[in-house]
Protein backbone atom coordinates (compact mmCIF):
# COMPACT_ATOMS: atom_id res chain seq x y z
CA UNK A 1 0.00 0.00 0.00
CA UNK A 2 2.54 2.20 0.91
CA UNK A 3 4.74 1.63 -2.43
CA UNK A 4 1.41 2.31 -4.20
CA UNK A 5 0.77 5.74 -2.78
CA UNK A 6 4.28 6.94 -2.87
CA UNK A 7 4.40 6.13 -6.92
CA UNK A 8 0.93 7.73 -6.63
CA UNK A 9 2.64 11.26 -5.54
CA UNK A 10 5.83 10.88 -7.64
CA UNK A 11 3.41 10.20 -10.26
CA UNK A 12 0.93 13.09 -10.09
CA UNK A 13 2.69 15.17 -7.96
CA UNK A 14 6.53 15.43 -9.77
CA UNK A 15 9.24 14.29 -7.58
CA UNK A 16 11.62 17.52 -6.37
CA UNK A 17 14.83 16.92 -4.62
CA UNK A 18 15.92 20.55 -3.74
CA UNK A 19 17.33 21.76 -0.55
CA UNK A 20 14.98 24.53 -0.27
CA UNK A 21 14.99 27.98 1.89
CA UNK A 22 13.43 30.70 2.31
CA UNK A 23 12.67 33.54 0.10
CA UNK A 24 15.18 36.13 1.07
CA UNK A 25 15.15 40.19 0.00
CA UNK A 26 17.02 39.58 -2.94
CA UNK A 27 14.21 37.16 -4.74
CA UNK A 28 12.79 37.93 -8.35
CA UNK A 29 9.86 40.01 -7.24
CA UNK A 30 7.82 39.00 -9.92
CA UNK A 31 7.93 35.23 -9.13
CA UNK A 32 4.85 33.71 -6.76
CA UNK A 33 5.62 33.10 -3.28
CA UNK A 34 4.27 32.20 0.08
CA UNK A 35 3.78 34.13 3.21
CA UNK A 36 2.86 32.71 6.68
CA UNK A 37 0.37 34.57 8.33
CA UNK A 38 -0.42 32.57 11.30
CA UNK A 39 0.81 29.55 13.08
CA UNK A 40 -1.25 29.23 15.90
CA UNK A 41 -3.78 26.70 16.48
CA UNK A 42 -7.73 27.94 15.84
CA UNK A 43 -7.73 29.28 19.90
CA UNK A 44 -4.79 31.32 19.28
CA UNK A 45 -2.34 32.43 21.80
CA UNK A 46 -3.50 33.56 24.48
CA UNK A 47 -6.18 31.25 24.72
CA UNK A 48 -9.34 31.93 26.47
CA UNK A 49 -9.88 30.87 29.46
CA UNK A 50 -5.98 29.73 30.21
CA UNK A 51 -4.44 30.54 33.13
CA UNK A 52 -1.07 28.50 32.50
CA UNK A 53 2.23 30.66 32.24
CA UNK A 54 2.05 29.41 27.90
CA UNK A 55 -0.66 32.11 28.17
CA UNK A 56 -0.45 34.48 31.49
CA UNK A 57 3.05 35.35 30.82
CA UNK A 58 3.55 36.70 27.23
CA UNK A 59 4.67 40.15 26.56
CA UNK A 60 2.42 42.23 24.17
CA UNK A 61 4.85 41.83 21.56
CA UNK A 62 4.36 37.83 21.73
CA UNK A 63 0.75 38.75 21.68
CA UNK A 64 0.92 40.64 18.70
CA UNK A 65 3.58 37.93 16.98
CA UNK A 66 0.94 35.35 17.48
CA UNK A 67 -1.85 34.77 14.79
CA UNK A 68 -3.97 31.94 14.28
CA UNK A 69 -2.10 29.66 11.11
CA UNK A 70 -3.52 30.84 7.79
CA UNK A 71 -1.33 31.47 4.44
CA UNK A 72 -0.84 34.17 1.58
CA UNK A 73 -0.19 33.10 -1.42
CA UNK A 74 1.06 36.41 -3.61
CA UNK A 75 1.60 36.91 -7.39
CA UNK A 76 3.41 39.87 -8.03
CA UNK A 77 3.47 39.82 -11.62
CA UNK A 78 -0.26 39.20 -11.65
CA UNK A 79 -0.90 41.59 -8.93
CA UNK A 80 -2.77 38.58 -7.62
CA UNK A 81 -3.01 37.51 -4.16
CA UNK A 82 -5.04 34.45 -3.09
CA UNK A 83 -5.59 33.46 1.22
CA UNK A 84 -5.41 30.12 2.84
CA UNK A 85 -7.88 29.99 5.70
CA UNK A 86 -10.59 32.73 7.04
CA UNK A 87 -9.36 32.64 10.41
CA UNK A 88 -10.46 34.57 13.69
CA UNK A 89 -7.56 36.60 13.02
CA UNK A 90 -8.65 37.71 9.41
CA UNK A 91 -8.42 41.84 9.85
CA UNK A 92 -4.93 41.96 10.78
CA UNK A 93 -4.49 38.79 8.18
CA UNK A 94 -5.85 41.03 5.53
CA UNK A 95 -4.34 44.00 6.25
CA UNK A 96 -1.28 42.04 5.04
CA UNK A 97 -2.57 41.17 1.63
CA UNK A 98 -2.97 44.71 0.36
CA UNK A 99 -5.91 44.33 -1.09
CA UNK A 100 -8.92 41.89 -1.11
CA UNK A 101 -7.83 38.53 -2.04
CA UNK A 102 -8.57 36.96 -5.05
CA UNK A 103 -9.89 33.54 -3.71
CA UNK A 104 -10.05 32.18 -0.27
CA UNK A 105 -9.01 28.45 0.01
CA UNK A 106 -10.86 26.68 3.23
CA UNK A 107 -8.98 23.19 4.55
CA UNK A 108 -12.33 22.29 6.86
CA UNK A 109 -15.17 24.06 8.91
CA UNK A 110 -13.45 24.42 11.91
CA UNK A 111 -13.68 27.58 14.16
CA UNK A 112 -10.08 28.62 13.49
CA UNK A 113 -10.27 27.73 9.45
CA UNK A 114 -13.85 28.87 7.94
CA UNK A 115 -15.06 31.80 11.01
CA UNK A 116 -13.46 34.56 9.30
CA UNK A 117 -15.63 34.69 6.67
CA UNK A 118 -18.50 36.26 8.99
CA UNK A 119 -16.40 39.71 8.70
CA UNK A 120 -17.24 39.37 4.90
CA UNK A 121 -20.87 40.32 5.62
CA UNK A 122 -22.87 42.83 5.85
CA UNK A 123 -22.36 43.87 9.39
CA UNK A 124 -18.15 44.48 8.57
CA UNK A 125 -17.03 44.55 4.81
CA UNK A 126 -20.03 43.98 3.28
CA UNK A 127 -18.05 42.47 0.19
CA UNK A 128 -18.63 41.81 -3.23
CA UNK A 129 -18.43 38.03 -4.26
CA UNK A 130 -14.89 37.26 -3.02
CA UNK A 131 -14.48 33.53 -4.45
CA UNK A 132 -14.12 30.95 -2.05
CA UNK A 133 -13.25 27.76 -3.36
CA UNK A 134 -14.91 25.00 -1.68
CA UNK A 135 -15.03 21.10 -1.62
CA UNK A 136 -18.50 19.33 -1.45
CA UNK A 137 -19.66 19.21 2.02
CA UNK A 138 -18.11 22.58 2.44
CA UNK A 139 -20.37 23.88 -0.32
CA UNK A 140 -23.90 22.37 1.13
CA UNK A 141 -22.85 23.65 4.48
CA UNK A 142 -22.20 27.35 3.49
CA UNK A 143 -24.78 27.04 1.36
CA UNK A 144 -27.58 26.17 3.49
CA UNK A 145 -26.83 26.76 7.11
CA UNK A 146 -27.23 29.97 9.00
CA UNK A 147 -25.59 32.96 8.94
CA UNK A 148 -23.07 31.76 6.37
CA UNK A 149 -26.03 31.06 3.72
CA UNK A 150 -26.58 34.64 3.89
CA UNK A 151 -22.86 35.46 2.87
CA UNK A 152 -24.20 33.54 -0.52
CA UNK A 153 -27.32 34.85 -0.75
CA UNK A 154 -26.10 38.53 -0.38
CA UNK A 155 -23.22 37.84 -3.05
CA UNK A 156 -20.48 38.90 -0.48
CA UNK A 157 -19.01 35.02 -1.06
CA UNK A 158 -19.26 33.33 -4.42
CA UNK A 159 -18.12 29.66 -4.05
CA UNK A 160 -16.13 27.79 -6.53
CA UNK A 161 -16.92 24.21 -6.66
CA UNK A 162 -13.37 22.03 -6.14
CA UNK A 163 -12.58 18.19 -6.19
CA UNK A 164 -10.19 16.16 -4.65
CA UNK A 165 -6.43 15.45 -6.76
CA UNK A 166 -8.16 17.65 -9.88
CA UNK A 167 -5.81 20.81 -9.98
CA UNK A 168 -6.95 24.60 -10.24
CA UNK A 169 -5.10 26.96 -12.65
CA UNK A 170 -5.35 30.50 -10.86
CA UNK A 171 -2.46 32.05 -12.68
CA UNK A 172 0.28 30.66 -15.45
CA UNK A 173 2.17 27.88 -13.53
CA UNK A 174 0.62 28.36 -10.99
CA UNK A 175 -1.98 25.18 -9.65
CA UNK A 176 -3.83 23.91 -6.24
CA UNK A 177 -4.55 20.62 -6.03
CA UNK A 178 -7.03 19.75 -3.19
CA UNK A 179 -6.66 16.56 -1.60
CA UNK A 180 -8.52 14.79 1.54
CA UNK A 181 -6.87 14.22 4.95
CA UNK A 182 -8.49 12.06 7.82
CA UNK A 183 -9.72 14.46 10.37
CA UNK A 184 -13.02 14.93 12.93
CA UNK A 185 -15.37 15.87 9.57
CA UNK A 186 -18.45 17.43 11.81
CA UNK A 187 -19.38 19.90 8.74
CA UNK A 188 -17.27 19.43 6.10
CA UNK A 189 -14.55 16.91 4.71
CA UNK A 190 -10.87 18.14 5.41
CA UNK A 191 -8.57 18.89 2.90
CA UNK A 192 -4.48 19.54 2.42
CA UNK A 193 -3.94 21.70 -0.85
CA UNK A 194 -0.39 21.20 -2.63
CA UNK A 195 0.79 24.54 -4.16
CA UNK A 196 2.61 24.35 -7.44
CA UNK A 197 4.45 27.46 -8.37
CA UNK A 198 6.69 27.88 -11.81
CA UNK A 199 9.79 25.98 -10.07
CA UNK A 200 8.71 24.65 -6.84
CA UNK A 201 5.54 22.79 -4.96
CA UNK A 202 4.59 23.30 -1.02
CA UNK A 203 2.16 21.41 0.65
CA UNK A 204 -0.45 22.44 3.32
CA UNK A 205 -1.58 20.39 5.78
CA UNK A 206 -2.51 22.19 9.04
CA UNK A 207 -4.61 19.54 10.23
CA UNK A 208 -5.28 15.95 10.45
CA UNK A 209 -5.59 12.48 12.84
CA UNK A 210 -2.70 10.21 12.91
CA UNK A 211 -0.48 9.72 10.14
CA UNK A 212 -1.07 5.83 9.79
CA UNK A 213 -5.02 6.80 9.27
CA UNK A 214 -3.83 8.76 6.30
CA UNK A 215 -3.95 6.60 2.88
CA UNK A 216 -0.81 8.24 1.68
CA UNK A 217 3.18 7.83 2.77
CA UNK A 218 4.11 10.78 4.32
CA UNK A 219 7.58 10.58 3.07
CA UNK A 220 6.44 10.08 0.08
CA UNK A 221 4.49 13.14 -0.12
CA UNK A 222 7.46 15.47 1.36
CA UNK A 223 9.83 13.88 -1.73
CA UNK A 224 7.31 15.28 -3.85
CA UNK A 225 7.65 18.96 -3.02
CA UNK A 226 9.93 22.13 -2.02
CA UNK A 227 7.95 22.82 1.57
CA UNK A 228 5.92 20.99 3.46
CA UNK A 229 3.55 22.92 6.13
CA UNK A 230 2.47 20.44 8.49
CA UNK A 231 -0.03 19.74 11.23
CA UNK A 232 1.91 20.32 14.60
CA UNK A 233 -1.19 21.25 17.13
CA UNK A 234 0.48 19.53 19.98
CA UNK A 235 4.15 18.34 20.48
CA UNK A 236 3.83 15.45 22.84
CA UNK A 237 0.95 14.10 25.21
CA UNK A 238 1.82 15.84 28.15
CA UNK A 239 0.39 18.64 27.00
CA UNK A 240 -2.92 17.16 26.45
CA UNK A 241 -2.97 15.26 29.79
CA UNK A 242 -6.56 16.01 30.49
CA UNK A 243 -8.16 15.57 27.45
CA UNK A 244 -8.99 12.32 25.17
CA UNK A 245 -6.65 11.78 22.29
CA UNK A 246 -9.68 10.38 20.85
CA UNK A 247 -11.45 13.51 20.38
CA UNK A 248 -8.34 15.02 18.88
CA UNK A 249 -5.88 12.70 17.25
CA UNK A 250 -3.48 14.91 15.79
CA UNK A 251 0.17 13.58 15.08
CA UNK A 252 2.51 14.36 18.23
CA UNK A 253 5.41 16.50 16.61
CA UNK A 254 7.51 13.97 18.08
CA UNK A 255 5.64 11.26 16.60
CA UNK A 256 5.96 13.09 13.21
CA UNK A 257 9.85 13.24 13.66
CA UNK A 258 10.33 9.48 14.80
CA UNK A 259 8.37 8.93 11.63
CA UNK A 260 10.95 10.56 9.67
CA UNK A 261 13.91 10.29 11.75
CA UNK A 262 15.77 8.27 8.97
CA UNK A 263 14.71 10.47 6.10
CA UNK A 264 17.69 12.40 4.86
CA UNK A 265 18.14 15.67 6.14
CA UNK A 266 17.03 17.36 2.85
CA UNK A 267 13.97 15.72 3.50
CA UNK A 268 13.66 16.94 6.92
CA UNK A 269 14.45 20.10 6.18
CA UNK A 270 11.24 20.55 3.72
CA UNK A 271 9.02 20.40 7.17
CA UNK A 272 8.07 23.61 8.50
CA UNK A 273 5.65 22.92 11.23
CA UNK A 274 3.00 24.52 11.59
CA UNK A 275 -1.01 24.83 14.07
CA UNK A 276 1.06 24.58 17.17
CA UNK A 277 -1.56 24.83 20.26
CA UNK A 278 -1.05 27.67 22.64
CA UNK A 279 0.54 24.92 25.10
CA UNK A 280 3.31 23.67 22.70
CA UNK A 281 6.23 25.11 23.04
CA UNK A 282 7.39 25.73 19.28
CA UNK A 283 5.58 28.84 19.98
CA UNK A 284 8.66 30.42 21.47
CA UNK A 285 11.78 30.47 19.24
CA UNK A 286 13.89 30.35 22.49
CA UNK A 287 12.41 27.16 24.15
CA UNK A 288 14.60 23.88 24.54
CA UNK A 289 12.24 22.08 22.51
CA UNK A 290 12.43 24.52 19.45
CA UNK A 291 16.11 23.84 19.63
CA UNK A 292 15.30 20.24 19.52
CA UNK A 293 13.53 20.00 16.75
CA UNK A 294 15.78 22.47 14.73
CA UNK A 295 18.91 20.32 15.64
CA UNK A 296 17.04 16.96 14.25
CA UNK A 297 16.74 18.67 11.13
CA UNK A 298 13.32 20.10 10.97
CA UNK A 299 12.31 23.38 10.70
CA UNK A 300 9.07 25.60 12.66
CA UNK A 301 6.78 27.90 10.63
CA UNK A 302 6.87 31.64 12.12
CA UNK A 303 4.92 34.57 11.67
CA UNK A 304 6.32 36.38 8.44
CA UNK A 305 8.59 34.08 6.59
CA UNK A 306 8.50 34.15 2.82
CA UNK A 307 9.06 30.96 0.21
CA UNK A 308 9.45 31.26 -3.00
CA UNK A 309 7.71 29.47 -5.79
Amino acid sequence: MLFRTKLLWLTLFHFSGIVVTPLSAQGNPTSPYIEILGTVQDGGSPHLGCAKSCCQDLTQKEKNERSVTALALHHPKNQSVFLFEATPDIQSQWDVLGKNPDGIFITHAHIGHYSGLLQLGREVLGAKNIPVYAMPRLQSFLENNGPWSQLVALNNISILPIKETLPISIAENLTITPFTVPHRDEFSETVGYRIQGPSKAAVFIPDIDKWVLWDNDLLAVLESVDYAFIDATFFDSEEISTRSMEEIPHPFVIETMTRLKDAATQVKNKVYFIHMNHTNPLLNPESNTTKQVLAAGFRISRKGQRFSL
